[in-house]
């Protein structure tokens, strides 16, 4: 049973529809995790005009970019006047991940066509795989811990985080923070799967040309969509390197016992 105050509300920027405020579930010690505090998303190649303008109601003063150099490199996070973009590149240390070439997935469908070439068992294989290796790897401790020192205080907020579709490198970042939060486990689920009911919708058009180019579209959805198995390869992991979500922040991103209780009591109300 999901123990969130409201419902889901929709995108507060309707260019962003996997945009959504963290806020609102039920933590530790009956405390709600505070709203309007850190938000996550994709990246913003879908907002037309200035970016400032269409992201002010969000009052951000930090974003925190969880894609790799030739990503950002490609498209880059706009400038906005007061706020920091933190670049974290989670996957530095493995380039040929899919999550990182989601970007160029999403313009040439003959990249598509060639990365479902096999089975969609084997892809969502790739993609669990991938998972694992973001509670492991030493690009993503350094990225995570650097985006949890930030929420620590070394950044301002209102924050945003955010990869390419805002739903791998993203979705971890978001499970782990609202686990730390002593959210429920069932919940984490449900918003890391709320990006299906989001973001496919709006990719729509993708599924049309990669059909029209003689392709299956039931092979994209493991890449493009979220899967419960993913989730679950990740915690997976976690419970078999570390234990406990506590021993992940504490040993593999070095964010200590006095700093998760300081991220609680920072991000927890009521």
């Amino acid at each position: 049973m999901t123990r969130r105050i409201e419902l889901p509300a929709p995108s507060p920027i309707g260019a962003l529809p996997n945009l959504r405020d963290l806020g609102g579930w039920h933590g530790a010690d009956n405390r709600t995790v505070a709203t309007g505090r850190l938000y996550r998303s994709t990246d913003f190649r879908s907002v037309e005009g200035d970016a400032q303008q269409v992201l002010a109601p969000l009052r951000l003063r930090t974003i925190y970019d969880l894609r790799s150099t030739a990503e950002t490199t490609d498209l880059p996070d706009p400038r906005m006047d007061g706020v920091h973009d933190v670049h974290l590149d989670v996957l530095a240390d493995e380039k040929t991940a899919i999550p990182g070439n989601l970007g160029t997935m999403l313009t040439d469908p003959k990249v598509v066509q060639a990365l479902t070439a096999q089975t969609e068992g084997a892809a969502a294989d790739l993609m669990a795989g991938t998972y694992r290796k973001f509670v492991t790897m030493d690009s993503a401790h350094a990225a995570y811990r650097r985006f949890y020192l930030g929420l620590l205080g070394e950044d301002s907020g209102p924050a945003l985080f955010h990869c390419t579709t805002g739903k791998d490198r993203t979705g971890w970042a978001a499970a782990s923070f609202l686990s730390l939060m002593g959210v429920d486990r069932d919940d984490v689920y449900t918003d890391y799967l709320e990006t299906n009911e989001r973001l496919l919708p709006a990719l729509a058009p993708l599924f049309d040309t990669f059909e029209k180019s003689g392709g299956d579209a039931d092979l994209l959805r493991p890449l493009l969509g979220v899967e419960k198995q993913y989730l679950d390869a990740a915690f997976d992991e976690l419970d078999s390197t570390y234990g406990t979500v506590a021993t992940y922040f504490a040993q593999g991103l070095g964010i200590d016992a006095d700093s998760q209780d300081k991220l609680r009591a920072s991000y927890l109300v009521g």
